[in-house]
């Protein structure tokens, strides 16, 4: 794999931290800017609203910039985001400075994965985009924690100092490692607005939605489950979030090579397995053993739909990609706040701590059900891999300033 693939996984590990990061804090933040916890919630709502909005407007201004170009100026701005978040004087300030770091969050990744299905030969294109999706796995297990943990002792603004220095490595990363990549040719909002209204990529998208909202009706409460249904107690509920991590990277891991070589089986196994999952979690909720094994499993199958869904939406907007892919982003961030609320009001409703992963369960069913009829109604065409012809690759022999000499700007 190219070198460059390190600096868009450096990149994407410094998005995931500061995306994650701030539901491990909002006690220290809320005790701090003198509010309430829920209240403090609102700053994870105001970073997956700079998510939906940004992606597909910040992709759209940026059709025609040079992708290198683009890239570290997306990441200049989550860099800069992050400061703001550090130096916010009170609540309100760090709310518009949370919707201005998870602005270019949804852009940098899309792309990021047209970038990196460039940089390697057809048939690598999925392991390309997987290796950058790995450093927003790592983050859940790496990141995350310690970030957490400098907050908690150091201040949490400190977490966003430091977050702000990763995003500073992550653009030296880029002008050294990534090649200078023009936009597709004859790129353009109008033409990407039309690829991204084809039926497949709609029902790609609807899939993203649906899918993934299995997750995170799970997700968004499994530590309450760990401790008032399974008997975990709150120290070990970190442990738990962990093995979730674990499961995620496992699952990219594994999605890279498996999308390459079958993109829809891929993705149907996916779901199926997240829905099946889900079930079993359900029945084992009370045994401390097979919960841990679940959400190891949980973590892998929910972050194996993610490759093979950017992967699918990119092909069947091969013509052009970007903003597909991008507003791939902002469907994830919906199925994040769709998926949370659906399994909170399952828990309000008095159903109990397990109902979401039945509620999990039958999202998944319904993302399944969406990617087979998608499927059904393409059956004419290839869809292993995102097209050789709309896709030239630099050659992996060539480093990233000989490329981009090469190439131009």
């Amino acid at each position: 794999m190219p070198l460059a693939l390190l600096a868009l996984a450096v990149s994407a590990f410094g998005i995931g931290t500061t995306e994650f990061v701030m539901m491990g804090l909002l006690p220290n933040v809320a005790d701090d800017l003198h509010t309430s916890v829920p209240t403090a919630g609102y700053l994870v709502s105001a970073y997956a609203l700079g998510v939906v909005v940004g992606a597909p407007l910040l992709t759209a201004l940026g059709s025609r910039i040079p992708r290198k170009r683009m890239l570290i100026l997306l990441m200049a701005l989550f860099t800069v985001g992050n400061l703001a978040s550090a130096l916010a004087p009170t609540f309100g300030p760090l709310v518009a400075a949370r919707v201005l770091a998870g602005l270019p969050h949804g852009a940098f990744f899309g792309v990021g994965s047209v970038v990196a299905a460039r940089l390697v030969a057809p048939g690598r294109q999925a392991r390309a985009v997987a290796t950058m999706f790995l450093g927003l796995t790592v983050a859940n297990i790496v990141g995350v924690p310690a970030a957490t943990l400098l907050g908690q002792h150091l201040g949490w603004r400190a977490t966003f100092l430091v977050v702000a220095a990763i995003g500073l490595a992550a653009m030296a990363a880029l002008a050294r490692l990534i090649p200078r990549l023009p936009p597709e040719q004859g790129a353009g909002l109008g033409k990407e607005l039309r690829a991204l209204g084809g039926r497949q990529v709609l029902l790609g998208l609807l899939t993203t939605v649906f899918g993934f909202a299995g997750v995170f009706a799970v997700y968004s409460y499994l530590s309450a489950m760990a401790v008032e249904v399974t008997g975990f107690s709150e120290t070990s509920v970190t442990f738990v979030l962990a093995l979730f991590g674990v499961g995620m990277t496992l699952g990219v891991l594994a999605a890279g090579p498996l999308t390459d070589r079958a993109l829809r089986p891929t993705l149907y196994g996916a779901l199926a397995g997240l829905a099946a999952v889900l079930v079993v979690l359900d029945l084992v909720a009370h045994v401390k053993w097979a919960v841990l094994v679940a959400v190891v499993l949980l973590g892998a199958a929910g972050s194996m739909t993610s490759t093979p869904l950017q992967m699918l939406i990119m092909n069947k907007a091969k013509a052009a990609p970007t903003l597909a892919a991008a507003s791939n982003h902002s469907a994830f961030n919906l199925a994040n706040a769709g998926g949370a609320w659906l399994g909170g009001a399952a828990i309000a409703a008095g159903w109990g701590w397990t109902s979401p992963t039945l509620v999990g369960a039958a999202l998944a069913v319904a993302g399944l059900a969406i990617a087979v009829l998608a499927g059904a109604l393409d059956r004419g065409e290839d869809s292993r891999v995102v097209a050789g012809a709309h896709w030239e690759h630099v050659p992996q022999h060539q480093d990233a300033q000989t490329a981009g000499h090469a190439r131009g700007d």
